[in-house]
């Protein structure tokens, strides 16, 4: 008969499907990483940017280079703390955007946009 291989076959989906139900509860809720991509007044990716992000809770600030291609990313950040974040770039700046607390995505984009000073 065929029941067997059939039977042994969905108590394995079943031991599966319930092994990646656990791992989603365990995944790290306590971190979350930012990532965006800096571009220039003309819309060009801004490489060689430097983006500083800003911990409201100890006023900490981490620098990251953006790459070629413009990104940048910080890995690690507490969700429970409010994050700044802003490049610059050749006297271009970009305005301070905020990591809220309340923002429960556990990779958030943030993509700023250099401007000149006047």
């Amino acid at each position: 008969m065929t029941t067997k291989p059939l039977r042994g076959a969905c108590i394995a989906i079943v031991l599966l499907s319930g092994g990646l139900a656990a791992q989603r509860k365990n995944q790290d809720t306590t971190t979350r990483n930012l990532a965006g991509v800096v571009t220039d007044a003309a819309g060009q990716h801004a490489a060689k940017a430097v983006v500083q992000l800003k911990n409201t809770k100890n006023l900490q600030i981490r620098s990251f280079i953006t790459q070629e291609d413009g990104s940048y990313h910080f890995m690690g950040l507490s969700a429970d703390v409010e994050y700044q974040v802003k490049a610059e770039r050749d006297g271009a700046t970009s305005s301070w955007k905020s990591l809220s607390v309340f923002n429960s995505k556990k990779s958030p984009v943030i993509n700023l946009k250099l401007k000149v000073k006047k």
